[in-house]
């Protein structure tokens, strides 16, 4: 099978590769890219430790081929902050402790900033259908309900201060 010619920018890095036409963007991510936040649960959509944004809207990494991110803008857990600069959402779900065990961490996170993009001033009814595709296995959901509603808070106060 021969291997296609696959250009896009991730966490704002441009990268260009050679995959075959049916590599998962999970695998290109993770093995390629060496790009570890996303992780690879299900491999059917339903658990959402995949998750990453595609041009501004969540996609599930596993059943996204590496093909159709030709030419996208992909933003993984690990463009949002880093150690040293952690984005609210990182710095709320480890203030409010909706880290858990952490395997559905950066889907989680994920999520929710795009989530908290469309939809800046949420309710916990709002937050807990908007997170809706993504599962935690330690069944903790309220910490990390708190931890977006906290992140939410956080993001408009600093947004009405800057006004």
């Amino acid at each position: 099978m021969s291997k296609m010619h696959i250009k896009m920018t991730v966490n704002g890095k441009p990268e260009e590769m050679l995959a075959e036409p049916r590599e998962l963007l999970i695998y290109t991510l993770r093995e390629r890219l060496n790009i570890t936040g996303p992780h690879v649960g299900c491999e059917t959509s339903h658990c959402g430790a995949c998750t990453v944004e595609m041009d501004g809207k969540s996609v599930k990494a596993c059943t996204v081929f590496a093909a159709q991110a030709h030419g996208a803008e992909i933003t993984t857990v690990e463009g949002l902050g880093d150690p040293d600069n952690l984005h609210v959402l990182q710095r709320m779900f480890k203030e409010h402790h909706g880290l858990q065990c952490g395997y559905c961490t950066p889907g989680m996170i994920t999520r929710a900033h795009r989530l908290l993009q469309e939809n800046p001033n949420p309710t916990e009814e709002e937050v807990r259908f908007g997170m809706a595709g993504n599962l935690c296995r330690c069944t903790g959901y309220q910490n990390i309900v708190k931890s977006i509603l906290a992140a939410a808070a956080e993001m408009n106060s600093a947004k009405e201060a800057a006004e």
